[in-house]
């Protein structure tokens, strides 16, 4: 059967997160983007959940948005 390929639910959530963490910090797409060296057009997809972020990415993303790394991997505070 021909059509779009499955979401990951990890993905989605990540990217979910993602939008969520860089809307309220007022940074613009292109300032992710350019943070984890990709296309902008790459960050929306990551935000979308349509993309896997590697942890050098999610890493990256966490340092750009001043996070600690578990606001992106979790809900749920770490400490």
């Amino acid at each position: 059967m021909l059509g779009f390929p499955g979401v990951d639910p990890l993905d989605a959530a990540v990217g979910a997160r993602l939008k969520r963490w860089r809307e309220s910090r007022g940074m613009a797409i292109e300032d992710v983007a350019a943070a984890l060296r990709m296309p902008v057009e790459d960050a929306r997809r990551a935000e979308a959940g349509r993309a896997h972020l590697t942890t050098a990415q999610i890493g990256a993303a966490t340092s750009a948005l001043r996070l600690p790394l578990w606001a992106l991997v979790s809900d749920t505070r770490a400490y």
